[in-house]
This record gives C-alpha cells, sequence and structure tokens, in this order.
C-alpha cells in the first residue's frame, strides 16, 4: 500500500480576496508560478473556462525527462476554495486543495497537497531522495512569486 504524504503551506499577502483568487482561477498563471526548471508548456488551449470538470493538460520536465500532466477541477467555490486533481501524470494521487480567506492583513492563501507515489517502495526511496524536496522547491518558489506579486506579510512571531 503506498504511503499518502502531505505538503501544507500558508502565506498571507496584502492584497484582497477577490483580487487574489482571481489571480489563481486564471489557469494561464499557472506557468507564472512554476518554477523554470519544470518547463512548463500548456497543452490546452487558452483560456480555460474554471469550474467543476474543467480539465488543463499541460506537459513538464522533470530531470530532463518530459511528461503530460492532466488535471481536473474537482472543487470550483470561489471566492473561498478550489480542488485540483491528476487524473494522469507522475503521481498515483494529487490533491491540491486551494483555499483563501480574508485576513485583517490582506488574505492568506493556504495549500495543502495529498499525494502518493507510484511503485511501491521504491516510490517511497524516491520521496526520501528527491521527490519531497523537489515539492518544497516547487512550492518555495511559488511562495516568493506570489509574495512580490500582492505583497508579503512578514510572519508572526512565535512568544
Amino acid at each position: 500500500m503506498a504511503t499518502r504524504h502531505t505538503l501544507h503551506r500558508v502565506q498571507t499577502v496584502r492584497a484582497p480576496l477577490d483580487e487574489v483568487f482571481a489571480f489563481f482561477a486564471d489557469a494561464g498563471n499557472l506557468e507564472r508560478i512554476t518554477p523554470p526548471f519544470l518547463r512548463f508548456r500548456y497543452l490546452t488551449e487558452l483560456p480555460i473556462e474554471m469550474r467543476v470538470g474543467a480539465r488543463i493538460l499541460y506537459r513538464i520536465a522533470l530531470f530532463g525527462v518530459p511528461m503530460k500532466w492532466l488535471t481536473e477541477i474537482a472543487a470550483y467555490e470561489p471566492p473561498r476554495r478550489f480542488v485540483d486533481r491528476q487524473e494522469r501524470g507522475p503521481y498515483a494521487v494529487w490533491i491540491h486543495t486551494h483555499e483563501f480567506e480574508s485576513v485583517p492583513e490582506g488574505t492568506r492563501l493556504v495549500d495543502r497537497v495529498e499525494y502518493e507515489l507510484p511503485f511501491g517502495p521504491l516510490g517511497g526511496l524516491a520521496h526520501a531522495l528527491w521527490v519531497r524536496r523537489t515539492l518544497e522547491r516547487i512550492f518555495d518558489f511559488r511562495h516568493v512569486y506570489i509574495a512580490s506579486r500582492f505583497g508579503a506579510v512578514a510572519p508572526s512571531k512565535a512568544h
């Protein structure tokens, strides 16, 4: 049985909820928040109407290996939340929940990705050796891009 992993990120930006949600709901912005090393390319024609059941096909290259990735929008609840789920791609399971909340400083974004790798124990080894770190790099890039695009709110310090 494959191990389910979770990546969880929270970021607060200085922009209103509707503006931030609109940016993420525009599938054409996916390329902007994807690091160049993945060589992201749309295969579905833009613009894409975001709604439950919408599908987005794109190509990425990981470590020089090109692969197609088909995503379906499984939930779409503007301006609070949407979920994309991999239908075909490199993971056995990939469910990415995007949540948006208006806060006094602007908007809080929450990314939660639940994922499983194929290939049993080999997938577990790949996760330990490079998948986890690669996903961290991808979401670090997104964090920096979003902070520069919307204005970052400094994280609060623990007392």
